[in-house]
């Protein structure tokens, strides 16, 4: 008999990935572009494809580490805790054990709940062990925080 397989990681929605391209084309190439053609209008054609050249090479960096940062978030639910892993560079694995967590915080900005998402902060006794899971739908974070509050609150009963 061999064992079953350990359940998926679940990952943020799409349209997070979604949100933060629109962020990086609209707060770094589109400027980019426009500054480029406005402030090399008077070094002539060269200085005008220079500097769009440099604002495309920047966007296009940007963008790979969105795609980049986008796949390393993950959650698992498990039965006595949650981990929440990110990291491009470093990698990072944190196990929230659920009577441990004091509260828990769903947040979302202007720009975030115009694509009906919402950030779950976990908060801790140590500042080491709190943990977010950034877009989320609003309804899963909903479902996320309730589930947390209660997991809380039935293993601290039992301590």
């Amino acid at each position: 008999m061999t064992p079953a397989p350990p359940p998926p990681w679940r990952r943020p929605d799409p349209a997070l990935l979604r949100l933060r391209r629109l962020l990086v084309l609209l707060l770094v190439a589109l400027p980019g572009a426009i500054g480029s053609l406005v402030l090399a209008v008077p070094a002539g054609g060269a200085g005008v494809l220079a500097g769009l050249a440099a604002t495309a090479a920047c966007s296009g960096l940007l963008l790979l580490a969105v795609e980049r940062r986008y796949a390393a978030w993950g959650y698992l639910e498990r039965d006595d805790d949650l981990l929440v892993r990110r990291g491009v560079l470093v990698r990072r694995t944190s196990v929230v054990p659920y009577g441990r967590m004091q509260y828990v915080d769903v947040t979302a900005g202007p720009l975030a709940r115009r694509f009906d998402l919402a950030m779950v902060t976990l908060h801790t006794a140590a500042a080491a062990t709190d943990a977010s899971i950034p877009g989320l739908r609003t309804d899963e974070a909903a479902r996320l925080r309730d589930r947390l509050a209660a997991l809380g609150e039935a293993r601290q009963a039992g301590v």
